[in-house]
Parts: structure tokens; sequence; C-alpha cells
């Protein structure tokens, strides 16, 4: 049993309230009875509201099934159906046109496009290198990525490969030539770099001197001006450094001397406590308020041994520069982080209220990761995170706009309870359920003065379509999903909502996240599409991943595509309202039906496995061809939906989900078998992770709204006891 303290009406677990005193509170203007006296009353006055508004998602969702069930044998009619959806309040009336005016936003948000991370903040040392991915280099993400080819002696492994580090340069240099082209001539020419009379002067192999077509570009230096060890340049918003060293093992073999190219990449990151977790109790959340408190105060650490070697990360410190006359200057050294809470859904046992109950997770989520923020704010930091005074939530899993109120209203009463200036947090609003789709821009103006962010999540997007219109039928093949109009439809919905209401040059529109982290060369050759569709940002899940995601940018100005979008006509709601149902599933064969089954039950057992057995929310998953994919709640949410929808509709029996399970448990145990901590679920099937995992699909249909996390969380508990 939890050891608790009271507070007022609170029951709180002892470790976090320890954390708070010890850790959170010293250098706050705010003691413990302050903040315990004003989290009670936002409890008193939250929780009624933030179980309200569940119940209204549940009298919404059975509201629908009726009509899709009264309506079984005839053929869908979409007017009639748009209609029922206006007239019980899932699709709301417009409001007039407006203009966001949220104010005190970092650039990072507000004028630079570029990559963005998204990592579990539960892990430091994955925090730490998500932080620090603001610079990344060049050579590195190209040299150890499929990037560059290994035809030709190019092999990546084992020592230095010379012939593969040509390779690398040649790709370099001819980047540079692109996005900072010389007057006359081409880098490959280059000997050497000089600052002159405030421009960048540079000797080409002939011994002429050049510079660069657009001098604007040169923004400043490090080391001499006759002799810099770093050249900076700016091109749409994003810098770029050129290193020079010649005593360096690749500089001493340049005719320039150029020993590496530092690309700005993520530009911001988001510290995740959703699906890239699993945090199911005090214990798990104080873990990741630690590590969210460190990285706001500027000083988390952590140690490790790779090889021979003890290893110690920590944050990096701003980066410091001359400008063109030699006046010194800095630049952040790090990614603007924001912080994602949790949605209205789950409880957490951390704090119980006072019937005994579980408070919202949602609401702990808000008034820590806030409180542990103030230290930003308040100067208490060795290294600043948000220059304007600002507190970044990502907010995801919201249904409409009231549920966007309740969070800006939450907000508003921890800024209170905190003594923060009032419109001091920020916040992002993932568009990931099709209530909020249809009401994008009515959940915009619930919160136009402080939304810095809407992004698209093609994973749980699917997974509540699918929920949502459970009863009008059988779905369409997984795979078969990216390729239906409402998704296309939504995506441009979108961007052109956010361009409708003023985000341009104030807040970000961004888009999902690249799942393949070793398939580089395919995300480089196709992920162009993103910055082409107004997108300031994107996720990746790397590092690695972000510095040759921001090439985009380079060779892309979202601005100015930004600008022909807003001409075009707007998304077809008619589209996006379009169910992605299977139109004869006669027509599928047996085979087909059971690789469908296969792929689905693979990837929910190759995700879940880890989540309950070792607690890891996100991590790359083997497919079912072995390909690694980033899989996270989402990606278990639209598999488990899917089979819960053919198992519905009879396409499989319940038995046949359970021997595709077993089956398929057998494929994941062998992919898992050089991993120590791994606990085979064959040949008995009765372990707590094979169990959650058959549960999401045949109890995927009561689920609320499809979400994986009650399942999940009370399987995860069940484990850790």
């Amino acid at each position: 049993m939890t050891e608790r303290s009271q507070y007022g009406n609170l029951q709180v677990a002892k470790q976090l309230e320890k954390l708070l005193a010890e850790e959170i509170l010293p250098g706050l203007n705010i003691n413990e009875e302050e903040f315990w006296d004003s989290f009670n009353h936002i409890v008193e006055e939250f929780v009624p509201r933030n179980k309200s508004l569940l119940e209204d998602r549940e009298d919404l969702q059975k509201q629908i099934d009726q009509w899709h069930l009264e309506r079984k044998d005839q053929k869908h009619n979409h007017e009639d159906y748009k209609t029922f959806l206006k007239q019980i309040g899932y699709w709301v009336e417009g409001t007039d046109d407006f203009q966001i005016t949220t104010s005190e936003v970092d650039p990072e948000i507000s004028e630079i496009a570029g990559p963005q991370l998204v990592v579990p903040v539960m892990n430091a040392r994955f925090s730490l290198n998500a932080a620090n991915a603001r610079w990344g280099s060049l050579y590195d993400a190209l040299y150890g990525t499929d990037m560059i080819s290994e035809e030709g002696g190019a092999e990546r492994g084992g020592a230095y490969n010379p012939v593969r580090g040509d390779k690398v340069i040649e790709f370099s240099k001819s980047l540079l030539n692109e996005t900072i082209p010389l007057s006359q001539g081409t880098y490959q020419e280059v000997t050497s770099f000089q600052v002159n009379d405030g421009n960048l002067e540079v000797t080409l192999s002939d011994q002429s001197k050049v510079g660069i077509k657009d001098q604007n570009k040169f923004i400043g230096f490090r080391g001499e001006s006759d002799n810099p060890s770093g050249i900076l340049f700016k091109n749409n918003k994003l810098h770029i450094e050129i290193q020079v060293d010649r005593e360096d093992s690749v500089g001493k073999d340049d005719a320039a001397g150029i020993k590496d190219i530092l690309i700005e990449s993520a530009v911001t990151t988001i510290q995740d406590l959703e699906d890239s977790i699993a945090a199911v109790d005090a214990e798990d959340k104080v873990s990741a308020y630690r590590n969210w408190l460190g990285l706001m105060k500027g000083d988390l650490k952590e140690t490790f041994i790779k090889g021979d070697s003890e290893l110690t990360r920590q944050l990096n410190h701003d980066r410091e520069y001359k400008d063109a006359e030699g006046k010194e200057f800095h630049l952040s050294g790090r990614s603007l982080m924001l912080v994602r809470n949790v949605g209205h859904l789950m409880t957490n046992p951390a704090i119980l209220d006072k019937a005994g109950e579980e408070i919202p997770e949602g609401i702990l989520d808000a008034m820590f990761t806030i409180c542990i923020a103030k230290h930003d704010l308040e100067g208490n930091s060795l290294l600043s995170n948000s220059r304007t005074g600002s507190v970044y939530i990502v907010k995801p899993k919201m249904h409409g706009p009231e549920e966007v109120k309740f969070t800006c209203d939450l907000f508003t009463a921890v800024e209170q309870a905190l003594k923060l200036k009032p419109l001091s947090v920020k916040i992002g609003i993932m568009d990931e359920e099709r209530r909020t789709t249809i009401n994008l821009k009515e959940c915009i103006e619930a919160a136009k003065d402080r939304v810095i962010f809407i992004n698209t999540g093609f994973l749980d997007r699917t997974g509540d379509e699918i929920h949502t219109s459970m009863e009008a039928g059988p779905m369409i093949p997984k795979a078969l999903m990216k390729q239906q109009p409402w998704i296309t439809a939504y995506e441009d919905w979108n961007v052109d909502k956010g361009l409708e209401t003023g985000f341009q040059g104030k807040a970000q529109i961004g888009k999902g996240m690249w799942p393949m982290p070793d398939e580089m060369l395919e995300m480089y050759k196709t992920k162009t599409v993103h910055p082409e569709a107004g997108a300031n940002c994107a996720w990746v899940p790397s590092p690695t991943a972000a510095t040759l995601h921001a090439l985009h940018y380079h060779q892309v100005s979202v601005s100015e595509a930004q600008d022909k979008l807003k001409e075009r006509a707007e998304a077809d709601i008619d589209s996006i309202l379009t169910i992605p149902l299977l139109e004869d599933p006669s027509s599928l064969t047996d085979k087909e039906i059971q690789d469908e089954l296969d792929n689905n039950a693979q990837g929910i057992l190759g995700y879940v496995v880890r989540w309950i057995d070792q607690g890891v929310g996100c991590s790359k998953v083997p497919d079912i061809n072995d390909v690694g994919l980033m899989e996270d709640r989402a990606t278990c949410r639209i598999s488990s939906q899917h089979m819960a929808n053919w198992l519905h509709h009879g396409l499989c029996s319940e038995d046949e989900v359970i021997e595709t399970m077993k089956k398929m448990a057998l494929v994941v145990d062998k992919q898992n078998d050089g991993d120590p901590d791994y606990i085979n679920m064959a040949p008995s099937y009765e372990g707590v992770a094979f169990k959650a995992a058959c549960d999401l699909v045949l109890q995927g249909r009561s689920q609320p709204s499809g979400y994986t996390e009650p399942i999940l969380h009370k399987r995860r508990l069940e484990f850790k006891s």
C-alpha cells in the first residue's frame, strides 16, 4: 500500500510529497501550504468538469453507435449523417473569423521552421540527447546512415572508411553549393576562408578570391578573422556552421581544412509525459517530474558506460560567435523544450481526492509541470529554456472546443495558484481526434490567446476514426488507410485552418512522425512533403533524423509555401467525414484476412510486451518483416481498434484472434531473443503482457474512444505488483 500524507482533501503519495518539498519548491516564491491549498481548490473545481466532459464523449459515442445500428442494412446517407452530427452537438456551429493573439512566443516556435523531436522524459539520457540536438553533425548523420551508399568500397562498419568519408564530404559540399552558393566556383575548390571588412572572403584552388552570392547569409564566425575555426551562415532562418580544423583527422586531408558541417537541427523538442512513456503510479510520475525539473533547472545529468568509457550527458551551453564586425553574440545550444501532458481520460494513484478516488492525471500534470517550469521563468536555471517567459504545454487527445476551453481554464487556475503572469502557459493542440478535426477552427478559437501549435497525428486520428464509426461496418485494410480521401483532406484542413486563423509567423503548424529510424534515405527522399505542405515543424524519431530533416527546411521556404497555400481552395469537409468502410467484405480472401490479423497482432504484441514487462512506452520495434518501426500507444491504438472492428463485424472469430496472437507471440519472442530482460510469452501464454495484448482486441470495442491506456495501465500495475 502506498504511504500517503493528508493535505486538506488530498491524499498524496509520500514520494511525490517529498519531491515537491525537497526539490521542486525550493527557490520558488510559493510554500507547501500554499501549493496544496491551491491544488485542493483546483481539484474541487476541475475534477467534476473533467468527469462531465468524459461523460459527454460517451454519450455522443452511444448516439453515433445507435444511428449506425438503426441503419445497419441501409446504404450510408452522407447528408443525413452530417445533419445528425450537428443535431447531437458533435459538429458545432461555426465561429466568426478571428486571428490568434498569442504573445511572448519564442522565435523557435513563432518564426523558425524546422524539425521537432519527441522524446520520453522518463529516460534522462534520451531527454538530454534530444535537448542537445539543436545542433547536429552532418558528417556523422551521413556517415552512419543509409544516406550514403555502401557501393564502391564505402561500407560503414568497423574503423573509419576514407572512401565513405569522401562520399560524405562530397554530399555536404554539394549541399553548401545549393544553399549558400559562392559568387563563383564551388566549395569543392575552396582552400581557405577569411573575414575582411565585414564580408566573408573565400580563396579557391586557383588562388582567386570570391565571396558568397548573398552576403546577408554570412552572419558570423568563430576564432580569428584571418583564420576562422567556424563560419556561420543563416538560410531560411536556420543556421549552418562550417567547422575548420587542419589538425583534425578529417580536416587535415581537406583542402580548406573543413572537419565538419554543423546543422541547426531540432529547433524544438517535446519532452513527453504521454504516449512515449509508461507511467502508471506515483513512482513513475516522480521519475518523470524529476527529469523535467532537471531540464528546467539546467542541472540534469546522466552517467553511463559506453564500451570501456564512463560518459556523462548534460545540457549544452550556448554557442559563442562574433558577427561580421567582430562583436560577440550567442546562439542557444539547446532545443526549445515543450512538455506534453497527458489527456483528460486517465487517472493516477499518485493523488487521491476526498472520496479516495484517483484524480485525473492531466490535472496533476498541469500543476506539477508548470510549477517545475517556473524555475526557468524565475531565472533559477543554469541554462534558460524560454527567453520570452513562456511555458509550452502540448495537450493531446482533446475532443472538441469544450475540452480545449477546459484546458485553458485549468491553465488559468494553475497560473493564479503559482503566482504566474496571466497567459504565461501556452498550449499546443494535437489534432488527433475526429471531433477536434471537424471543429478545429472552434478549438483554436477557444485557445486563441494561448495557442502556439496544432499538429496532426495520423495514427491516433485513424484509431479514433475506426472507433467512432465502429458500428458503421468493417473498415478497409490498415495499409490502405493512407490512400483514403479523408486522410489527405484532414492533413490539408489542419494547415488551412492554421493559416486562416493567423498562425503564420506566430505559431507552429506541425506534421507527424517519420516511423522508420533506420530508413534515413527514404525519409530524405519523401519528408520534404511536410515543409512543402506548409508545416513549419514535423516530428522525427532521433537527433540524427533531425539533422537530415533540417536539410529540407533549407531547400524549402515554409513561409513562401504558406503564402501560396493561402490561395488554394479549402479542404473538403465531406472527404474528412467519409468513413473508410470496406464496401465488399466478401471480396477479401481468407489469406488476406489472416495476413491483416498477423500484421496487427505482431505489432500489438511487439509493443505491449515491452510496455508491460519493461515499462518502455516507446521504442523501435521490429515489424512482421523485421523492419524497425517506432511504436507508441498511437500505433497500438490503430492496430487494436482495427482488429476489434473486424472481430465485431465477423471477418474473424475470437478463437482466430487468440490463435493469431499465439502464433505472433512466437515471432515476437524470437525477435527479442537477444534481450536479456525480455520475458517470453510462449509457450505458456499466461503472462500479463500476452493477456494485455488480447484484452486490447477482445475488449477494444468497449474501450473509451478506443484508447489503449486503461488496459495497459491496469496490466502494468498488475505486473509491477
